[in-house]
């Protein structure tokens, strides 16, 4: 059973209306937007967190590191080279 726990947050005047608008706009209810915006956010942040830690990695030269960015550089050459032939 999944257990949702409770966050009481106070927003300033601008992003309140912000979420408000938002939330009409697409017929959701304030909080399943608020915790829409929250999810997404912590997403995108440990995506972020992901790609600093590869960039240290990267810049201290361990070789596990330049084996996952030729690996993903070879595969973006692929996908562009594909694009060529449409």
């Amino acid at each position: 059973m999944r257990v949702m726990d409770r966050l009481n947050l106070t927003l300033d005047g601008d992003t309140y209306i912000a979420l408000e608008v938002y939330a009409k706009k697409h017929g959701l209810p304030r909080a399943a937007v608020a915790r829409q915006l929250v999810q997404e956010g912590l997403s995108r942040y440990e995506a972020l967190e992901r790609r600093r830690a590869l960039a240290r990695d990267y810049a201290s030269e361990r070789p596990e590191t330049k084996d996952l960015l030729d690996a993903l550089a070879s595969s973006q050459l692929e996908l562009l080279e594909g694009d060529d032939r449409e």
